[in-house]
């Protein structure tokens, strides 16, 4: 019976490949021979690549590889542009979030951006310009062109993980024949404040030189959160032809911030509210510190007009610690909390190449778009993690606090405590290597029918060493993995599309961060597949509306005293989303989201609310004055570890915005959160990490050009 399953798994990977095979063997040796008479005739040109909210890409740099319209996507997906960015106050993936349907945040621990993608924790599937950056951090928005939210497992695009999804930063590139200036000074009520500096430059004709910096101070509401960090990216863009572009650049990133994991949960399973206000960490021992240095290249050839290859190297070297107390557990009749603590470092040099082609061109009557792909990632990284050693094991405090400053406090019983991070948990090299092949066709059936082929071969060739004294985890595993794409897209008219789709990715049993294959080895990677059938409707030039139903199947494998056991799980939804200006002086952006799900053992799975609702509202009141108005709703859920681990209250949170234009090149703004002062605990780690809501604040903002 398994290997009957297991040969009706493979059956639409085996379909997929025979369909790429025989759509585009034909026409891809047609195209390598008369590809001189193709640009001549100019049978079907590409597209250029433009900035616009309309294709998901920038400068050619794109999640989907290929220059479609969205509405000829199978697949859900949200766009956030720096425009929105600046005007809504963003400042952090998780603020975009938040307006996205489909995803919410996850905690990270507080230490790391961590998006729970249609019910799917992740830390790693995030992307630069298409190019993967998987070491788990904050990450800034100062240099962002668009961020671009995928919904669904897609690994054809982009390889290995993505189980739930993918969130992809557009960066800004210079821009050949301008010069411009904006700046950006922020200050917040909780005492936070950023400078920003966007600066481009015409060198001459066919050079320019950009440069995106920032510099900021963290604060919030809790007791001794603060830090501070900056960034930096300069870029140039060469123009080495008419059909040639070299965008280079260098990002350096580093800050420093105060770790916070929030609060335990009483008896009831839910966040103590009596200490909302206590702060479960050390003033001198809770930190996180970051530092990255990333170079890039991309280079852009058109070949002919129906032939254009796209082609990237990235290298970047990344430097985490993160140290930190916690409340690891909580005892309501007595108020006694016991705090746990480890210190964990991260070293990783990522080596990407990646490239491109695109052809466009007819065969009889019918119009195709082939992609040919292939990356290249090498990386190599060091893993450590020293865990808490308590004098006596005096770990147990008054939950009211204070407990220990650098190390040292005074127990529940009022005995000394003291604690330092010196018992070795793990120390792990890590080299992977992975090699990626992959192609797709959309074919323009008719008019009115699109299909969408492809298939993507994966190499994983994993490598870990375990550093301990004695240990026996080094080891090494290679998954070599087929994984298909396919899509239809109907369209009765030229403003709606119906869409249904098929695809699936997988992660290696070293997981997303892959530090380590403990028991696991010998198994086959975990499988995720998506099934997800849509509408979009573009109701007039400025209104859209999308509609998407959708279903993921978790295979999981997991080796429990040397017994194979499967982790199955289903996640169902449905979301919406409409865009539109209602009148010259009123936008309205709006999602929904509705989740259901099922592990093996019949339980829902943690982090999965039922139902989630954002809105923002615009209105132009005057020719000077904009005032913005939006709520996020997030129904009732439980911790990733789910239901056992307690509940996250639903919470409704009203957010507000004014602007006003003081000249043509000035603007003051100001963005208040939590407009109503709701007390609320948006996640949860764990049954004694519930993590604290802000009250209201406020940013005032001074944003201009010169």
């Amino acid at each position: 019976m398994k290997t009957c399953a297991k040969q009706l798994k493979m059956l639409p990977i085996k379909l997929m490949a025979c369909g790429i095979l025989s759509l585009t063997i034909n026409p891809v040796s047609s195209l390598a021979q008369n590809m001189e008479t193709a640009a001549e005739n100019k049978v079907y040109e590409l597209d250029e690549f433009i900035v616009t909210d309309q294709f998901l890409f920038s400068d050619q740099v794109n999640a989907l590889k290929t220059p479609t319209p969205v509405i000829d996507v199978p697949q859900s997906l949200s766009i956030t542009s720096a425009a929105d960015i600046s005007l809504r106050g963003f400042d952090s993936v998780g603020d975009i979030v938040d307006y996205t349907p489909g995803v919410n945040m996850n905690q990270g621990e507080g230490h790391r951006d961590a998006v729970v993608f249609r019910g799917i924790l992740s830390t790693a599937d995030f992307f630069v310009d298409g190019v993967r950056d998987d070491v788990q951090y904050y990450r800034s928005l100062y240099n962002v062109e668009q961020v671009e939210i995928l919904r669904g497992p897609n690994a054809l695009l982009f390889g290995r993980g993505g189980a739930g999804g993918v969130l992809n930063r557009v960066t800004k590139k210079a821009e050949v024949g301008q010069d411009f200036n904006a700046y950006s000074l922020s200050l917040d009520t909780f005492g936070a404040s950023e400078v920003y500096l966007d600066k481009n430059v015409a060198i001459d004709g066919t050079t320019a030189f950009r440069l995106n910096a920032y510099s900021d101070t963290f604060e919030n509401h809790r007791d001794f959160s603060d830090g501070s960090g900056y960034g930096v990216n300069p870029s140039l863009k060469f123009e080495l032809s008419g059909q040639t572009t070299l965008d280079v650049s260098v990002e350096a990133i580093d800050y420093d911030r105060f770790i916070d994991r929030g609060i335990p949960s009483g008896g009831d399973g839910k966040p103590m509210d009596a200490l909302s206000g206590v702060v479960f960490g050390d003033e001198d021992l809770n930190k996180s510190e970051f530092k990255l240095l990333s170079f890039r290249a991309l280079l852009q050839h058109s070949f002919s007009d129906t032939l254009k290859g796209i082609f990237t190297a990235s290298y970047t070297d990344y430097d985490k610690l993160y140290q930190n107390i916690y409340a690891s557990g909580y005892d309501e009749a007595t108020n006694v909390a016991t705090l746990d603590g480890y210190v964990d470092t991260t070293e990783r040099q990522n080596f990407v190449l990646s490239g491109n082609l695109v052809a466009e061109f007819e065969a009889g009557d019918i119009k195709q778009t082939l992609l040919f792909g292939s990356e290249y990632i090498d990386s190599e990284s060091a893993n450590d993690r020293f865990t808490d050693n308590w004098n006596g094991d005096s770990r147990n405090f008054n939950a009211n606090g204070p407990f220990t400053t650098n190390g040292q406090g005074i127990d529940s019983a009022g005995n000394p405590s003291s604690v330092v991070f010196d018992i070795l948990n793990d120390d792990t090299t890590t080299d992977l290597t992975v090699f990626s092949l992959y192609a797709q066709d959309e074919i323009e059936l008719s008019d009115q029918l699109t299909a969408v082929l492809g298939v993507r071969f994966d190499s994983f060739d994993i490598e870990i060493t375990d550093n301990e004294p004695g240990a026996a985890d080094s080891g090494s595993q290679k998954d070599e993995e087929f994984t298909p794409r396919a899509g239809l897209i109907y369209k009765p008219a030229e403003n709606i599309s119906l869409y249904a789709s098929y695809s699936q990715t997988f992660i290696p049993q070293s997981g997303g961060q892959f530090a380590s294959l403990s028991g696991d080895r010998g198994l086959d990677p975990d499988e995720f597949t998506n099934l997800e059938a849509g509408i979009k409707w573009d109701l007039s030039d400025d209104q859209s509306l999308t509609l998407a139903a959708f279903e993921i199947e978790q295979d999981l494998l997991q080796r429990i005293n040397n017994v194979i056991e499967n982790r199955e799980a289903e996640i169902q939804g449905i979301e919406a989303q409409y865009l539109g200006r209602i009148s010259d002086q009123w936008t309205v952006s709006a999602g929904y989201t509705y989740l259901t799900g099922e592990t093996a053992g019949g339980a829902r799975p943690g982090e999965l609310p039922k139902s989630s609702f954002s809105i923002w509202n615009n209105c132009q009141v005057s020719e000077k004055l904009g005032l913005g108005l939006g709520a996020i709703y997030q129904g009732e859920s439980t911790p990733k570890g789910g239901a056992g681990f307690g509940t996250v209250e639903s919470f409704v949170r009203v957010d507000a915005a004014a602007y006003y234009q003081l000249s043509e090149n000035l603007r003051l703004q100001v963005n208040i959160e939590n407009l109503l002062n709701e007390e609320y605990y948006p996640h949860a780690y764990d049954d004694h990490q519930f993590t604290v809501g802000a009250p209201i604040n406020a940013t005032l903002s001074i944003k201009g050009t010169f």
